[in-house]
């Protein structure tokens, strides 16, 4: 797909974890998000949100999880006025299954990609997995991904198959605890070691993620970026597009 130099900006974002920590908060949380993406309507031609939108997400055959009516809505709205929407799944919401694509006409993407705009290349991806290190997640990453352990998780009644989710993303967060409110180091920094090692194959210009929730532009070289969206439980940060410059911004409504 080809963006012109007169097209409208390019907005990223991620890591709402819809559903956590209780319902109120959660409500509270979408209510924002929705007001930011009605803002942007009359902006954006196109929208990548990179993953953990929900802090669990599972497509049953004919079961959706229940609420998120707001954000679902939203995104419809968005779709159906001709901009152009993204997904990459992250490791709370990989579980997606056409429903996206389907319902919200909205391109649904399991593994980082390439994109060219305004001449400059952008490398995404919500960030599970990528660089040296968390072998114990890849493994189990593995496991989520095999399509007949999917199969035995739906065969599970949706109360059943929910709770379970719920008990382990809440613990998920919790041994992360508050390892995502520094940068690490550069040569400590997974993702960071990861766009080093892949500019020795590729020119990529900014190389965007979610997952970290530590909202960060940092320089890879004199031309390349990494860029962390950061999350919006704490930070309300995204990072837009315009043609020229890709810059990093908090959302203060």
């Amino acid at each position: 797909m080809t963006i012109s130099n007169t097209a409208k900006n390019i907005y990223f974002i991620s890591d709402f974890h819809l559903g956590a920590p209780d319902y109120q908060s959660s409500l509270e949380r979408e209510k924002k998000i929705v007001s930011f993406l009605d803002n942007i309507k009359q902006s954006a031609a196109e929208i990548f949100l990179l993953g953990d939108m929900f802090d669990f997400w599972y497509e049953y055959k004919t079961v959706v999880p229940k609420g998120y009516t707001r954000i679902l809505g939203k995104l419809a709205e968005l779709t159906d006025a001709g901009i152009v929407i993204h997904f990459f799944v992250g490791n709370h919401d990989m579980w997606m299954s056409g429903y996206f694509e389907k319902e919200l006409n909205i391109t649904v993407y399991h593994e980082p990609k390439t994109f060219e705009r305004f001449g400059k290349k952008l490398f995404i991806a919500h960030g599970d997995g990528l660089g040296p290190g968390d072998h114990g997640y890849k493994f189990i990453k593995k496991i989520f991904r095999n399509k007949i352990c999917q199969w035995l998780f739906g065969a599970l009644h949706p109360s059943l198959g929910m709770g379970i989710a719920n008990y382990f993303s809440r613990k998920s967060r919790e041994k992360t605890g508050t390892s995502d409110e520094h940068f690490l180091g550069e040569d400590k920094e997974w993702l960071f070691i990861f766009c080093k090692e892949k500019l020795q194959e590729d020119d990529v210009d900014y190389f965007i993620f979610g997952h970290r929730h530590y909202p960060l532009k940092h320089a890879l070289s004199e031309k390349s970026y990494y860029i962390n969206l950061g999350d919006w439980i704490k930070n309300f940060t995204y990072a837009v597009f315009d043609g020229n410059n890709l810059e990093l911004k908090k959302w203060e409504n």
